[in-house]
């Protein structure tokens, strides 16, 4: 689950990260308001949940009322488009108002987990501002990692380090320690799979804030975090996202136009690869689980066949855990209530494979029904 700039900010800042001073506006009048409290100068930050927002024209720095409300006016109730958010832009509802900085330097920090050591790391580097990814690539001696034990946690000297290793004047490395301190206290206790500051800044009059922030939860967790769903918003989320968590089986929108359902995420990846590789696209990524209903088969048939770019669909079951005939009859209900006008190619083995055949093809449906993962992909790629 990801959240707005300005909720990261509001936990991080509970978990004793210092951030700007500041609020949220959601009407142009608002902002102006915050403008004049905040001494007539602020930045102007578009809530959105997608990067590239200063690129795209949703930040700017304003330094009276009158820009401010100008500013607010012409992003408010639009759509932002940036590179991330696709060309169907981005909703924007809510506007962060904060203090103009004065910066002096510009800081990199995140905590992530990094599978090859098994643990949290804190990322550290004097190169903020950028892409953490570009920094890696063309200067990767800027990035300092620094793993943290989850048994024994974070330790001062850790905090120390990374200070000294920033360059950072005396009299900010106890502050800038206890930042990132305070910074894994957040991940830890709110389950997160990542908490990034990018930049974490040093200003002119000896601060050390975060002048930006992000953090996203493991969705796995969210049972332990009941206050923290409010935080969704699901305006930012695609529609078919929405459908498929109330559902809880695992989708995601491609660009291609071969849908597939699958019942499991390795042989979910094994068919999107086999269709790659038989020179079509995947519309989506969509593994119903190996336990799944009916019912879950149903919505994860009807989300599928609710993407307009689905111009053929591939359904590929096998084990033993979800039942062929499970899924067949969920299939025909998804058909039944939304229809179908697609090609439609199952692949069935497993735990009743030839009932759920024997259903499908009673079913009146006009389906392809093959026994080889490769005939059926190839078959549809094939179909028009």
């Amino acid at each position: 689950m990801k959240i707005h700039e300005y909720q990261a900010k509001q936990l991080l800042k509970e978990y004793g990260v210092p951030v700007p001073n500041g609020g949220v506006a959601t009407t142009a009048r608002e902002a102006g308001s915050m403008v004049e409290s905040l001494a007539g100068k602020a930045v102007i930050k578009a809530q959105v949940h997608a990067g590239g927002r200063g690129k795209a024209g949703g930040v700017k720095v304003v330094s009276n009322r009158k820009d401010a409300e100008a500013f607010a006016a012409g992003l408010l109730g639009k759509r932002l488009v940036t590179h991330q958010s696709g060309p169907e832009g981005a909703p924007v509802d809510k506007l962060l108002v904060e203090e103009a900085l004065g910066i002096a330097q510009e800081l990199y920090a995140s905590i992530v987990i990094e599978p090859s050591v098994k643990s949290p790391v804190l990322i550290i580097s004097a190169a903020g501002g950028m892409e953490i990814e570009e920094v890696a690539a063309k200067t990767p001696e800027k990035i300092l990692t620094i793993p943290i034990d989850p048994i024994i946690g974070f330790q001062p000297y850790m905090g120390r380090k990374a200070a000294y290793s920033l360059g950072l004047p005396t009299e900010l490395i106890r502050p800038a320690g206890a930042l990132f301190a305070s910074l894994y206290k957040a991940f830890e206790a709110l389950d997160c799979t990542l908490v990034e500051i990018n930049p974490l800044v040093v200003t002119t009059d000896k601060r050390i804030l975060a002048a930006d922030a992000k953090i996203a939860f493991d969705d796995d967790a969210m049972y332990r975090h009941a206050d923290l769903a409010k935080l969704r918003d699901t305006a930012q989320e695609d529609k078919l996202d929405v459908e498929a968590s109330k559902a809880d089986v695992n989708y995601i929108r491609l660009d291609g136009d071969v849908g597939c359902m699958v019942n499991g995420a390795g042989l979910a990846m094994a068919t999107m690869d086999i269709i790659k590789y038989m020179g079509a696209q995947p519309a989506n990524f969509l593994d119903v689980g190996g336990g799944a209903t009916e019912e879950q088969v149903t919505s994860a048939f009807t989300i599928l066949l609710s993407d307009p770019k689905v111009k053929k669909v591939l359904v590929n079951i096998f084990g033993g855990i979800l039942r062929c005939d499970v899924a067949a009859r969920g299939i025909i209900n998804a058909v039944k209530a939304k229809g179908i006008n697609v090609p439609l190619i199952v692949r069935m083995r497993g735990t009743n494979a030839e009932e759920a055949k024997a259903i499908l093809q009673a079913s009146g449906l006009k389906v392809t029904i093959l026994d080889s993962l490769q005939d059926a992909a190839a078959a549809a790629v094939k179909a028009a």
